[in-house]
């Protein structure tokens, strides 16, 4: 057998326990979509069409779980392919692609009836931000190739080129929760620009962070010890806020990190 059927026939391969962790992904996120339905086309009541979009948002929750899982025990078992990387992307581009657009969509037309602007242009952040994440998806599929050379400090670093899909749908459906909880619906306005700018994100070059080399052996330092500390007791104390702020807060981290390193780099140059 050639060496190139023998690569096609291990990059076909279908590993089970891998493969049903990414379609519980995408069954969440298709469930998710079907509550996103739900809640616009309420008529019991607001509860009710409220309780239909935070159960979407656990739902894309429980996506990310999956998806974060799928990887690891992949990993785990030395039974990583190409074929479960595509899948995965697929399933991420439903998850954490068109439920989060779909759940800011139909969440800018019900509050915004006095504003025709929004209901007519809505779908087209919905469309950008979708259109953002399956560039995003498709590019690192691409970047973490096998067969495509990498440079040295691709190589040595652990992070993402870009705002990771799942952190960027995080963010989004973590501000729906809290807008149904405290019942701020008038600021689901400040959705879609909030949205573009992470879209923007998802396609920048701007690296950030990637926990997926975290294991049980993984050392930590005494402040990242009591960061994870801190981040635990942050769920407990502030529940849904907290989902937020950890999310956002992981996304104005890449930026800042971002600004700082470039200023470095500029600072070297000018010393030379």
């Amino acid at each position: 057998m050639k060496e190139a059927d023998i690569k096609a026939e291990d990059a076909s391969k279908i590993y089970l326990l891998p493969s049903l962790f990414t379609a519980s992904n995408l069954f969440f996120g298709f469930l998710a979509i079907i509550r996103c339905i739900q809640a616009r086309y309420c008529t019991f009541s607001e509860e009710a069409s409220a309780s239909f979009y935070t159960q979407a948002v656990w739902l894309v929750t429980l996506a990310g779980i999956s998806d974060s899982l799928d990887g690891r025990v992949a990993r785990l078992g030395g039974k990583e392919s190409l074929f479960g990387k595509e899948f995965d992307s697929i399933a991420d581009a439903v998850s954490f692609g068109v439920a989060p657009a779909l759940m800011v969509f139909f969440m800018i037309l019900s509050p915004t009836e006095q504003f025709p602007f929004f209901r007519q242009v809505g779908w087209i952040f919905g469309f950008i931000y979708l259109l953002c994440a399956g560039v995003r998806l498709a590019r690192f599929n691409v970047i973490t190739h096998p067969l495509l050379p990498k440079s040295e400090q691709d190589k040595n670093s652990h992070d993402f080129h870009g705002l990771p899909v799942p952190a960027a749908a995080g963010a989004i459906v973590s501000l729906v929760l809290v807008l149904n909880k405290y019942d701020l619906k008038a600021l689901s306005l400040a959705l879609p620009p909030l949205m573009l700018l992470i879209a923007w994100l998802m396609v920048s070059n701007i690296r950030y962070p990637s926990f997926k080399k975290v294991d049980w052996n993984t050392q930590a330092k005494w402040g990242s010890f009591i960061f994870g500390i801190a981040i635990i007791a942050l769920f407990t104390l502030l529940e849904e806020l907290a989902m937020a702020v950890i999310f956002l807060g992981y996304i104005f981290f890449g930026m800042a990190r971002h600004v700082v390193r470039s200023r470095k780099a500029k600072l070297l140059k000018c010393q030379r």
